[in-house]
């Protein structure tokens, strides 16, 4: 199957690739609150990465320290997090991290914005009126 794209003189086919790939749409949505998440466990107190990871699995959004450490440099570099080194008995000091004020106040902006977005959400869902049948098509 292919679709037919018209422009000006000429006329292209292009395979149809199925362009709405469910795995892509759902690691999409997953990355775009990450960060929220990580600052959402880090705001409960200093943080370990790897205690970060094992949070997050628990809550079944899994994140990789290979995701996870240029994240904490890029909010650290940003001002949002510190980090304090810790001795270890059992290898090398551990880095722990915790907010800033202004990691603190980056995080409550971010928790107003998840709070609307989910309302919204959430209404648009939930709203009735609005929804077709599910047998009707647009034509």
């Amino acid at each position: 199957m292919c679709n037919i794209v018209p422009v000006i003189a000429d006329i292209f086919v292009i395979p149809n690739s199925n362009p709405m790939n469910i795995e892509n749409t759902q690691s999409q949505m997953r990355r775009g609150i990450l960060e929220f998440c990580i600052l959402s466990v880090i705001r409960r107190g200093e943080a370990y990465p790897s205690d970060i990871v094992e949070e997050m699995k628990a809550s079944r959004l899994i994140v990789l320290e290979g995701t996870l450490y240029p994240l904490l440099t890029r909010l650290k570099n940003a001002g949002m997090l510190t980090y304090r080194w810790v001795e270890s008995s059992s290898g090398p000091p551990r880095k722990y991290f915790s907010l800033t004020e202004q990691g603190i106040a980056f995080y409550n902006e971010l928790e107003e914005t998840w709070n609307e977005l989910a309302n919204a959400v959430n209404t648009l869902r939930n709203n009735k009126e609005s929804l077709p049948p599910l047998n009707n098509q647009p034509e």
